[in-house]
Order: C-alpha cells, then structure tokens, then sequence
C-alpha cells in the first residue's frame, strides 16, 4: 500500500469540530490502513491503494457521511512529500531572523508563471511551485507573524478560478507528517 498524506480544510473552526481520535477511527472504517493524525488541525498520514482524485473522493465522502459536512481535502503523495522537505524551500532565510515558514498548499496545479508581489521584511513569498506556495512570515512590532498575508495572497486569489481548493500549514507540522 502506498503512504498518503491528508490536509483538510476548515477543520476544527466554529461548529465544525472533528476529535482526532473519532477521525481515526473513522478512516480505519471506511479502509484505510495505518491512519495517524499529526496535531489537531486535520493532518491525516495514512496507507491506501488507488489514484489520488479516488483516494481524496473517499476521503471526502467518508468525512461527510460521519460528522455531517463536508471537509476539502489536499493531498500529497509520500513522494511528493518527501520532495517538498528535500527541496529546503526555506534555506535561504537568515537563521537568526524571526520568523514563521508556512506553505499553501493547493488541490489543483496553479496557472504556469504565477507571481505574487510580497512584502519584504514582512511576508515574503519564497517560491511558487506546480501546487505549493512556500511563504515566510516575519514578526511585527505587534508580535504576530502572518497578518497581512491575505493582503499579499489577494491577488493571486483574483487570478484563480472559483472554487479552488487550498489550505496552508507551518512548515513545522510538514516536517512532522512523516515522522
């Protein structure tokens, strides 16, 4: 069987609360084999046999069914994964500055040349790969890291179609989905 990795969207915000434990054993239900969930955010690493558009349709279809709405699903493949860590998208940053990695991660490829104005010092766009977008958000005076990120990522969602599907995750917790 084949290692996948799951993200969901919207997890886990509000009303829509999914206990890592009941999605577990949800997965291990409907199939899937060797199900861990890494932090409470919706990060499911688990084996499966299939194509990914199958694998992430049953996944959805699962999660629906046991909790009652529907959670969108990026998923990566352990190659793919393991591609992203050894890229060392975040190699460049001074060590000693302050500062958050994050990467958005989307279902669907993103248009080809893709550029998206940042804000050095501030957010900084690293690198923009076929469904990845690795982003360094740096401390301001108020002590956040990330706001502001919407007014960076506006108009790259001005040039997407409707519907696309993304969710963005601290590089820490990439690190942590094959350990």
């Amino acid at each position: 069987m084949a290692v996948w990795l799951a993200f969901l969207r919207g997890i886990n915000l509000g009303k829509r609360q999914v206990k890592m434990a009941e999605l577990r054993t949800c997965l291990e239900a409907a199939g899937f084999a060797a199900v861990k969930t890494v932090v409470a955010s919706g990060n499911v690493r688990f084996e499966a046999e299939g194509t990914a558009e199958a694998i992430k349709e049953k996944l959805e279809k699962t999660i629906e069914a046991q909790f009652g709405f529907g959670v969108g699903v990026v998923l990566r493949s352990e190659a793919e994964l393991k591609a992203m860590l050894t890229a060392h998208p975040f190699d460049s940053l001074d060590p000693k500055a302050d500062f958050t990695r994050h990467v958005l991660m989307f279902d669907k490829p993103l248009p080809e040349n893709l550029t998206i104005e940042d804000r050095p010092g501030h957010t900084e766009i690293l690198r923009i790969d076929a469904r990845d977008i690795y982003i360094a958000g740096y401390r301001q005076p108020n002590g956040r890291y990330t706001e502001g990120i919407e007014e960076v990522l506006k108009p790259l969602y001005a040039q997407l179609d409707k519907g696309v599907l993304d969710t963005m995750r601290n590089w820490n917790t990439i690190e942590k989905m094959l350990a």
